[in-house]
């Protein structure tokens, strides 16, 4: 039995398989709204057989959004976009999640086709917010430091987001920590340089990001899952680390999330990130171990036998595929091939399966 094919049960939902597709912006929506490309592009992952398809890092509102052409959900019109994309997700026998996300001083850049450089008033850019008013890189804008009365704001625009996220008909949500969005810039105190009691100490840099969980938990129905994505490392010598993570973790399960996505990097550039082969697989594993919270792989997860060692020996729950899902939607259908688990197929394409 392939435990990568094993179902996998967080309260009320039952995920049919341990390969989630990890969120990934497209950079396709127009003001925020999804369109028929966020329709193909999630529902032929859906089709294809993971057990969860997660739509891309969601604004919850307007300047939060890393460039124009990222989704959002500050709107019930935006959460009637994402409704037939839910929808689909869902018949195809899929789990239907969606990570929600402030982009905080890493907003306001222009598409990574058009250079994905920051962009200006003049090219119809925004002012960016952070903990600090720091930039985040050489030619990036200063951020305003964000106050308390926008901290309240924010905080109630996740909560708002998660509640039209339900409306839309997702049965997950994730709350975006990490890669150097705004909460993850409150984590890290090479981003958070605040004197006040959100900025300093683990327990004050930890107090905004809990705050938003917190809120997004009680607007979330108790029967559905609740995620959060962190940067369980900033690779950085005296910024966030795997360490403090664990304490993070460990927190959000008092909360009532019920799965951590381990990822890692980005607060700041040029950060000495040793890309290879399951570089993130030991953060999930000690998170796991030591937080006692199912914990998500993520990153160069490629090969089936790979997957099914990750879960199989009990170094995380799932494992989220990025870019290998990108190459090939049909991947989970492969990988089951590969293993010898036989799962369903759907029928529109039940003539290919013993090809």
């Amino acid at each position: 039995m392939s435990t990568l094919f094993s179902s996998f049960n967080l309260r009320s939902i039952t995920f049919r398989n341990r390969i989630f597709v990890s969120p990934m912006c497209q950079y396709s929506s127009h003001d925020g709204l999804s369109t028929d490309w966020h329709l193909v592009h999630l529902g032929s992952r859906a089709v294809g057989g993971a057990g969860m398809v997660m739509a891309e890092a969601t604004a919850v509102s307007p300047e939060g959004r890393i460039s124009p052409g990222d989704s959002g959900l500050w709107s019930d019109t935006h959460a009637e976009a994402f409704a037939p994309i839910a929808r689909f997700i869902k018949e195809q026998g899929a789990v239907a999640g969606i990570q929600l996300a402030h982009a905080g001083r890493k907003g306001s850049c222009s598409l990574p086709w058009l250079g994905g450089g920051p962009l200006g008033p003049e090219a119809s850019g925004w002012q960016p917010l952070a903990p600090s008013a720091e930039p985040f890189d050489v030619g990036h804008p200063v951020p305003l430091a964000v106050t308390l009365a926008e901290m309240n704001e924010i905080e109630a625009q996740f909560r708002a987001a998660a509640g039209r996220a339900l409306a839309a008909g997702f049965q997950v949500i994730e709350l975006h920590m990490a890669h150097g969005y705004l909460l993850h810039e409150f984590l890290s105190p090479l981003v958070n340089q605040r004197q006040d009691e959100y900025g300093g100490t683990l327990e004050n840099r930890l107090r905004f990001p809990l705050r938003v969980a917190r809120a997004m938990r009680e607007e979330w129905p108790e029967k559905l899952p609740f995620f959060v994505r962190i940067s369980a490392t900033d690779w950085v010598a005296h910024g966030w680390d795997v360490d403090q993570s664990v304490i993070l973790a460990r927190q959000l399960k008092a909360i009532g999330v019920d799965l951590i996505d381990c990822s890692s990097g980005f607060a700041v550039p040029d950060e000495p990130v040793p890309f290879g082969p399951g570089f993130q697989v030991p953060f999930a594993a000690k998170i796991r171990a030591e937080a006692g919270i199912a914990s998500g792989a993520v990153g160069f997860i490629t090969e089936p036998a790979q997957a099914e060692q990750i879960v199989a020996t009990g170094q995380a729950d799932v494992v989220l595929l990025g870019r290998q899902m990108l190459r090939d939607p049909y991947w989970p259908l492969h990988a089951a091939k590969a293993l010898h688990a036989d799962v369903p197929w759907p029928n529109q394409y039940l003539r290919a399966k013993k090809s």
